[in-house]
């Protein structure tokens, strides 16, 4: 079908060809330049080819004249290029410090200025020289503001100063313009500083810019989901939270533990185990399985019961056989704790 087109193609080129020269055969113009006694007749056709010619041979001339500048200005594109790369590589190898050489002088060119003075800052920090980092930032952000705001509040973060690392990207979150990069720093920085409030918020935008894959973004959010639930101050607020969170993350087993535990200590043991129970029947987790047996409460017997019938499913979870072993010693049963607790070492030794 492809050739087909082209020979299309050529023929229409052809047919245009032939009716333009058909039509100025029929009348090729005329052109007459005098100039100081100098007097020069040709047709309109002639002419415009002497301009083509001209003008080619005009640029040439300026290409020609212009090469030996030119060849200098190459070579420091290519060095500069060259520069960025071996500092790059550099970076990811761990050696900072010829990573920030290179990357400091990839900087002199225009074009790469924002990128390798970003890098150069990234090498400072990680080789413990804050200071130096701060400066290349700064430099950074006259040509890439918005990464240069974002690595600079990683900088702080790292040095243990997440208060002005918040401080850094709250106007642009505020006005909803972080990047991507910049929320998930916004939510670090939050925690870190206590601000759950700010860090639960972040969390939302922060999935929906992609900037995490599933996993991490399950995991972040896991962390600042348990620091939440145990920043509580009594029971009260702790079932108003729990009632707020969606559905999806109350099943997440390291949150669900957050809460068992909070609960417990509120003396809210009942809705503790109704919880993990819950959270159990609909997938098993030897996590929960540990928080179950390890919760207080005068049920204990109850619970060992209930945790045996679980062995028929799983019977060789080196977590269940652990918490049943535990429940054991608390209820001084020496010789079933121990035969469970010899399986979960045989299972898995610690």
């Amino acid at each position: 079908m492809k050739v087909w087109r082209w020979v299309l193609l050529l023929v229409v080129i052809a047919a245009l060809a032939a009716f333009g020269w058909h039509w100025v055969a029929e009348d090729p113009g005329y052109v007459l330049l005098r100039l100081r006694g100098w007097r020069v007749e040709t047709t309109v056709v002639a002419a415009i080819l002497i301009l083509l010619l001209a003008w080619a041979v005009l640029t040439a001339l300026w290409r020609l004249a212009r090469w030996p500048f030119g060849a200098f200005s190459r070579r420091h594109r290519r060095l500069s290029q060259q520069r960025l790369g071996e500092g790059l590589v550099a970076l990811i190898e761990g050696r900072h410090g010829d990573a920030e050489r290179d990357l400091n002088r990839a900087s002199r060119l225009d074009s790469l200025r924002g990128p390798a003075l970003l890098a150069s800052g990234e090498a400072a920090a990680r080789r413990g020289e804050h200071g130096r980092a701060l400066e290349a930032l700064d430099q950074a952000a006259q040509s890439s503001p918005q990464a240069a705001r974002v690595l600079r509040a990683r900088v702080l973060r790292r040095e243990g100063k997440p208060a002005e690392a918040l401080a850094l990207l709250v106007p642009e979150s505020d006005k909803g313009t972080l990047t991507p990069g910049g929320w998930r720093e916004l939510v670090l920085a939050a925690l870190a500083n206590g601000d759950l409030r700010r860090a639960r918020a972040a969390l939302d935008p922060l999935q929906k810019s992609g900037a995490l894959g599933g996993r991490a973004y399950a995991a972040l959010e896991a962390q600042v989901l348990v620091a939440t639930i145990n920043a509580t101050a009594d029971g009260a607020a702790l079932n108003t939270l729990w009632s707020q969170l969606p559905k999806t993350q109350r099943r997440v087993p390291v949150v669900i533990d957050a809460y068992a535990r909070r609960a417990a200590s509120f003396g809210l043991t009942l809705p503790a185990m109704d919880e993990v129970e819950s959270a159990l029947r609909r997938e098993w987790s030897p996590l929960l399985v540990e928080t179950y047996g390890s919760l207080a409460g005068d049920d204990i017997e109850a619970r060992l019961r209930r945790a045996e019938g679980w062995l028929d499913a799983h019977p060789n979870d080196a977590s269940l056989l652990l918490t049943l072993g535990r429940m054991c010693v608390r209820l001084k049963l020496w010789g079933k704790a121990r035969q469970h607790l010899q399986r979960s070492l045989a299972l898995a030794p610690g």
